[in-house]
């Protein structure tokens, strides 16, 4: 038997900074983010909530996350985010950094992000290194989460009983004959979409033919 714990689940934040944020911008969510941790990514988009983040990418994450870890988040991974920068210095001087962050976030996110992470100013203001920084930090946003929503929220559950102690044609037991494990009290889980489901019917299925 593995340890069990909650999957495909949202995160909670408990950093000052980081849960204002969050509970400012509850509800907002923002698309084609990539999400990373412990080697795994996800590109979806993520939604701000009162307790944290939420979302498919970070739902998908979550599943690859051990408290401590740090996730980072690309907010606009199909931007060249210097370039893009580089270019509104070059043809909107005198436009604020807020007022353009707004075309590619809502106008409340902008503000808060260039209010909170920035000094926000005309474009023409910033020195190439303050260019840089902002470039870094809406393209790798680390954060180490508190914990997750736990099972009230959850998709699946994660760990269970060792799939190696159990047949892979009849779900019974190795060790007691005649006991039958199916869907997510094995340790098996999938990603969004139907696959918990699908691997709930298919080893049920898979163990009524020889129950």
């Amino acid at each position: 038997m593995l340890a069990t714990r909650a999957g495909l689940v949202p995160f909670t934040l408990t950093d000052p900074q980081l849960k204002t944020l969050c509970t400012e911008l509850s509800g907002t969510s923002v698309e084609d983010c990539l999400v990373s941790c412990n080697g795994q990514s996800f590109r979806e988009n993520i939604l701000f909530t009162h307790r944290g983040l939420s979302g498919p990418a970070i739902l998908q994450i979550s599943s690859f996350w051990q408290p401590g870890d740090t996730v980072h988040i690309d907010l606009l991974p199909h931007i060249d985010l210097p370039e893009w920068l580089a270019a509104q210095q070059r043809e909107r001087p005198n436009s604020e950094l807020k007022t353009l962050l707004a075309e590619l976030f809502t106008k409340k996110m902008a503000g808060l992000l260039a209010d909170n992470w920035f000094v926000s100013k005309p474009m023409k203001q910033y020195t190439p290194g303050e260019l840089k920084a902002i470039a870094d930090k809406l393209a790798d946003w680390q954060l180490v989460p508190a914990g997750t929503e736990g099972y009230r929220t959850a998709e699946v559950t994660l760990g269970g009983v060792d799939t190696r102690e159990v047949s892979s044609k009849t779900m019974e037991s190795l060790k007691s004959p005649g006991l039958y494990f199916i869907g997510e009290v094995l340790d098996v889980s999938g990603h969004l979409g139907g696959f918990n489901f699908q691997w709930a019917w298919a080893s049920g299925y898979a163990a009524a033919q020889y129950v």
